[in-house]
This record gives structure tokens, C-alpha cells and sequence, in this order.
């Protein structure tokens, strides 16, 4: 058993050693949130060195794999050992896959250590919320947690542009190098300011059932994201990814219903408050994902803006985010954290809908406009469920908890990479399988035409260039069409919740 020496208030000045402790959370939280934003940019820097094209979707795709699938297993750890060192062990794993990336010779070995670097990726976020919980009372803990959603806000903005610099005037190796010394200045105030009393104490690690989590919980997002791109939905590896992953996850539940000390006890999806803060993160991850994807796109493509423009059109929802967040706790401590989560979810549903109103000839305020509502909407959301969450049990079990909210983000922008790229996908195949006889003989042969018009550039004919706008166009409004849907869902899943959030008591 655990606890932290360092409980809240009463305990420490914030100035004294929670401060200090804050900001490493705020650094190792932007190891994460720089390096989910700063490759986009040296992409084709890292392509023209290394090669494999039609790979570099797995620099993205196998990071966002491991991560999720390794969030439980440190939520569980982080009970039994303590936060420091699954901290420590996230920080460092994370640098070290940025060393093998940022000497990487080929690209399949760029991918592994992207994979690498996704497994320490899957600590430091968790734990960063989990600590924070800890630290920081109930009253205080959506204030602290705008302060960490801001770190979001700053890597949104800063991120692709950094990364743009050292592709064109360094070298893209330096987008990964540059983690190192700020992890070793996370390090060094995590292990000076945050301290932990250790009770030692037998713990029986439940390995089948992480296993088996790992496993199953890999081949369903590899199924998700790769379905209708590398294989069809239909085809026998969609399948038998789908059967293996299926038989995996039910084994899993055999297995815990049995374990001793599970590694993701199953009362997590038993309780309302749970059930309700973990459906309003799944519903979060999506229509992030949907969002961050697609509004640069709509911009770039449809608007005819600089990939500079667009990023701004997307900063303003992680503008609007901790702005809200920061604010919510003096909303919940009045009204509860259902309710204000409920005029959340309202405003993301307004959101949504300025969103799909987004026409051909809309301006980059609009979209700003509507992504920064978007983003209050969902920090209003967000911060409270969280909260709930951790609130609901003792110390002990807040690492489950959170671990298992984060995990559910993570499932829900897997599911939304699969579903809104889906939709995409087939709005412009569809398009591009009958277009105008002016355009028909002008066009590539495939949907790759829209790099035609993305970046601000125009190529190709008046009216082809008009063509793949509308057919971009197409694609992003429905995409947009379905976001509205998915905040619908998170109403719905939030009326799960009870108006009252009391501590939960287990035997």
C-alpha cells in the first residue's frame, strides 16, 4: 500500500512544493502534447529522407496504439508502487523512444520507436491526473486541471510550427531530440518536490489479465483504424481481427472476475458516476479526433488557406478548452458535476452544430469562431467528469479510476479515426467515381487528388481545382454531420450520472 506524503493543502503550500510539483506535471504533460502536434509538419522531410510513403500513417497510428492500451495496466501499477515511479518509468521509456526515433535509419524502424515511445506516452498523461488528484481538493482540482489543458493550447500552436522550422532549417531529428532536456527537467523537480511513504507490503500482479488487456485491447484499435484502408471491413483479416480481439476481451473478463488484485477491476464500469464520466470521455476522444482531423482539412482544402491558417482555425478549440475548464470549478461546487457537465455537453452540441454549418464560403473566423465554442464546451465537460471520477474513491483506487477515463479518450479517438475516416473515405471515393465530363479526363486516379488543393495551393485546371473543393467539401460536412450526432451521445451518457457524487465504498 501507498500514500502520498504530500495529501493537499493542509499538508503543503502551494508555493512550497506543490507548485514545483504542478509544473513538472505541465512539462510532462507537454512532452506528450508537443509531440502529438510537432511531427505533423516534418512529415515530408522524414519521408524524403527515409523513404516508405505509403507507411508513414504508422507514425501516427501505432503511438496512438500503444498508448491506449498500456493506460490501465499504469492506472493499476500506480496503485500497488505508487505514482513516482510509474512516472519515472513513463518519462523514461518516452525519452527513450525519442532517442531511437530521432536516430532512426529506415522508416520501420522510425515506426518501432514510435511504438516505444507510445508506451511511455500511456503513463505520463494518467499519472499527470492521477497526481493531480492527489495534490489539489475537489474545489481546486478544475483550476489546476485548465493549467494542464493549457499546456494543449500552447503545443497546438507552437508545436507545428517548431516543427516546420527544424524540418526546413535543422534537421527533423531534432522534433524528437528535444524531448530530452525537458523530461530531465521534469525528472529532476518530480524527484526532489514529490515525495510518497511506501508501505511494503506482497502484491500478486495479475499478468494474464494484462495480457490478455493488452492484446485484445491492440487488435481492436489496429482493427478500428486500419478497417477500410489497408483491408475492407469485410475481409477475412477485418474479421479475424475482429473474432481474435472479441475472444481476447471476453477471456479477460473470465480472468479478472477471478484475480486477486485485477489489473482493471470490473466495478469500474458498474457504478453510475463511473459509467457516466468514462461514456463522456469516449464521446471527448472522438469528437477531438474528428475535429483535430478534419477542421485543418476543411480549411486547407475547402477554404483555400496556408497550413499556418488552418492550425490557427484549430488553436481556438484549445484556446476555449482550459478557458472553461478553469472555470468549471467554481460551476460544480454550486450546481454539482452532472449538471454542469450537462450545459457542457450542451454547448459542444452547439458547437457541433455551428460546426456543420460551415459552408464553401465561409470565413476562417467562422470556423474559429465555432471551434473555440467547441472547445469551451468541451473543458466544461471534461474537467467535472474527471473530477467526479477521482472523487468517488479513496486514494488507493484513484490510479484505476483515471486511468480508466483516460483510456476510454483514448478508445474514443481510435473509434472516431475509424469511423469519421470511414465516412470520409467514402463520400470522396464516391465523388471521385463519377465526376463531370469537363473534369473526368483531368483528374488522378485515385482520391490522392486532393493534395491538389491542400496547403493553399491551387493546381490543375479552374475547374478541376472546383471539383475536388466541392468533393473535400462533401467529405468534411458530412464528417461534421456526424460530430453532432456523437455530442448528442454524450448528453445521454452524462443522464447516467447521478446528481449526487458521494465516495464509493468496496469489498
Amino acid at each position: 500500500m501507498t500514500k502520498p506524503a504530500i495529501a493537499g493543502p493542509t499538508a503543503v503550500g502551494f508555493r512550497s512544493e506543490r507548485g514545483p510539483v504542478l509544473v513538472a506535471v505541465m512539462l510532462s504533460t507537454g512532452l506528450v502534447a508537443l509531440d502529438s502536434t510537432i511531427i505533423a509538419t516534418a512529415v515530408p522531410s522524414i519521408v524524403r529522407d527515409l523513404g516508405g510513403f505509403s507507411q508513414f500513417p504508422w507514425l501516427f497510428s501505432i503511438y496512438l496504439l500503444t498508448q491506449a492500451v498500456t493506460v490501465p495496466l499504469y492506472g493499476k501499477f500506480a496503485d500497488v508502487l505508487g505514482r513516482k515511479p510509474v512516472m519515472f518509468f513513463g518519462i523514461a521509456v518516452f525519452l527513450l523512444g525519442s532517442v531511437l526515433c530521432g536516430a532512426a535509419w529506415s522508416m520501420p524502424v522510425l515506426i518501432a520507436a514510435r511504438a516505444v515511445q507510445g508506451i511511455g506516452a500511456g503513463a505520463v498523461q494518467p499519472i499527470s491526473m492521477t497526481m493531480i488528484g492527489d495534490l489539489y481538493t475537489v474545489k481546486e482540482r478544475a483550476r489546476v486541471q485548465g493549467y494542464v489543458a493549457s499546456v494543449w493550447a500552447i503545443a497546438s500552436v507552437i508545436g507545428p510550427t517548431l516543427g516546420g522550422v527544424f524540418a526546413e532549417y535543422l534537421t527533423w531529428r531534432w522534433i524528437f531530440f528535444v524531448n530530452l532536456p525537458l523530461g530531465a527537467i521534469a525528472v529532476w523537480m518530480l524527484a526532489r518536490k514529490f515525495n510518497e511513504n511506501v508501505e511494503r507490503s506482497k502484491h500478486r500482479i495479475d499478468y494474464t489479465g494484462a495480457a490478455l488487456l493488452t492484446i485484445g485491447c491492440s487488435l481492436l484499435i489496429l482493427g478500428l483504424l486500419e478497417g477500410g484502408v489497408a483491408w475492407g471491413w469485410g475481409s477475412a483479416p477485418s474479421v479475424l481481427i475482429f473474432v481474435v480481439a472479441a475472444a481476447m476481451l471476453a477471456g479477460f473478463v473470465f480472468v479478472e472476475r477471478r484475480a486477486a488484485e485485477p489489473v482493471l477491476p470490473l466495478w469500474v464500469f458498474s457504478k453510475r458516476t463511473l459509467i457516466g464520466g468514462n461514456l463522456t470521455a469516449l464521446v471527448v476522444g472522438a469528437v477531438m479526433m474528428g475535429l483535430s482531423s478534419y477542421l485543418p482539412t476543411y480549411a486547407q482544402g475547402v477554404l483555400g488557406t496556408g497550413a499556418l491558417a488552418a492550425g490557427f482555425a484549430l488553436a481556438a478549440l484549445t484556446i476555449g478548452w482550459p478557458i472553461a475548464a478553469s472555470l468549471s470549478g467554481r460551476v460544480y461546487m454550486r450546481i454539482g458535476f452532472r449538471d454542469t457537465a450537462l450545459i457542457g455537453s450542451g454547448i459542444v452540441v452547439l458547437g457541433t452544430v455551428l460546426i456543420a454549418m460551415l459552408s464553401q464560403h465561409s470565413t476562417l473566423w467562422e470556423a474559429a469562431a465555432a471551434a473555440f465554442v467547441l472547445g469551451a464546451g468541451l473543458g466544461l465537460a471534461s474537467s467535472p467528469t474527471v473530477v467526479a471520477v477521482q472523487s468517488t474513491v479513496g486514494w488507493d483506487r484513484r490510479g484505476v479510476v483515471t486511468a480508466t477515463n483516460m483510456f476510454s479518450r483514448s478508445m474514443g479517438s481510435a473509434v472516431g479515426a475509424a469511423v469519421f475516416g470511414a465516412i470520409a473515405n467514402a463520400t470522396l471515393a464516391s465523388r471521385f467515381d463519377h465526376p463531370p465530363a469537363a473534369v473526368a479526363g483531368h483528374l488522378p486516379p485515385s482520391v490522392d487528388a486532393t493534395s491538389l488543393v491542400l496547403g493553399g495551393k491551387a493546381e490543375g485546371t479552374p475547374a478541376v481545382t472546383e471539383f475536388i473543393r466541392g468533393a473535400l467539401f462533401d467529405a468534411t460536412h458530412h464528417v461534421f454531420l456526424a460530430l453532432v450526432v456523437v455530442g448528442a451521445l454524450g448528453v445521454v451518457g452524462l443522464l447516467l450520472m447521478p446528481r449526487r457524487t458521494e465516495e464509493l465504498t468496496f469489498v
